[in-house]
């Protein structure tokens, strides 16, 4: 049941993922040609600037739980890499616990009211001829805490399996190719 849980929520974050990642190519392009309308054709268009920016909160709010769930993050690795696949899972479920649920938590208790107060009102840019949904960029900081929160359930899930010897260890990125190894030697 576990395995099944931790399998069903990869697939969600893998998804969403690999399709939050053509944003960034429409993120590209669109900055691309706000250059180009300015420098070479002297025209400036705020709604394609405030795309960009749109499309860059989107981007790092969706793909956090699918960085996550391919050990794509940030981590300080001073002991980690040394450990045993056991000590390893142990420590991703401290992690996951004592610092992800709870972060994840406070995250939407603190959002929930902004991102609701922004809805009743719907509110738009600040400029005059701003993009008007600000109120649904908003809403992705929720969009984040649910897919953050999930994959920290599978990380937790997976560690579980991990330490009873249900389920084989996580592979580590190599440091040197970046490829995943079970980082037993």
């Amino acid at each position: 049941m576990l395995k099944a849980l931790a399998g069903g929520i990869d697939a969600v974050n893998d998804a969403i993922g690999r399709t939050i990642a053509w944003v960034s190519l429409a993120m590209v392009l669109v900055q691309f040609a706000v250059v180009v309308m300015r420098y070479v054709f002297g025209l400036g268009s705020l709604y394609m600037q405030h795309s960009v920016v749109f499309m860059h909160a989107i981007i790092f709010l969706v793909a956090a739980g699918y960085a996550l769930k391919d050990d794509e993050h940030v981590r300080i690795d001073i002991f980690y890499g040394r450990f045993s696949p056991q000590q390893r899972a142990m420590m991703d479920l401290a992690g996951v616990l004592i610092f992800l649920l709870p972060f994840c938590y406070l995250v939407w208790i603190t959002a929930w009211p902004y991102v609701l107060a922004s809805w009743r009102t719907y509110e738009g840019s600040l400029e005059v001829k701003g993009l008007p949904g600000v109120f649904l960029l908003k809403t992705f900081i929720l969009v984040y805490v649910v897919l953050l929160a999930l994959q920290g359930v599978s990380m937790a899930a997976r560690a579980v399996l991990t330490m009873t010897g249900t389920a084989p260890p996580r592979a580590l990125p190599d440091q040197a190719t970046g490829e995943k190894s079970s980082g037993v030697t």
